[in-house]
């Protein structure tokens, strides 16, 4: 009987230990205090995307944010007046950033694609400034 009872609680240290050690792995997404930030820049066309009327940057753009190798977004944020944009408390990981972009060449059905970043935050605090996400518009 003594044994019984030694083995529960040697038992149940390992599965107290194990929980506390996965609960430490946290995956990619919100809950941290990293951030991501950036800016969307237009080309405007006309409807032909014939000519290159102006450029800018894109206020009210939707751009949208994968958490670590997901299919689909984890978070929506719009651009403000100037073409900004930030996803803040992130932990640390791997990240797509995305906007969409009208399709110049007439080559996909659905009329855009992803413009894509692939991002990797490394540290707990950590500010990621991407490149500039060129779109196309009309």
């Amino acid at each position: 009987m003594y044994y019984r009872i030694n083995y529960m609680k040697h038992f149940l240290c390992i599965t107290v230990i194990l929980v506390l050690f996965s609960a430490c792995q946290k995956e990619e997404g919100q809950g941290g205090q990293a951030t991501i930030r950036g800016k969307v820049f237009g080309r405007y066309y006309n409807n032909s995307f014939s000519t290159l009327i102006g450029q800018a940057y894109v206020p009210e753009a939707d751009v949208y944010i994968i958490y670590g190798d997901g299919f689909s977004y984890g978070d929506r944020v719009r651009t403000n007046y100037d073409g900004a944009y930030e996803f803040k408390y992130l932990r640390e990981g791997n990240y797509k950033v995305y906007v969409y972009s009208k399709d110049t060449l007439d080559l996909e059905p659905s009329g855009v694609y992803p413009v894509i970043a692939n991002v990797k935050i490394s540290k707990k605090n950590q500010v990621v400034t991407l490149d500039d996400l060129i779109i196309n518009q009309n």
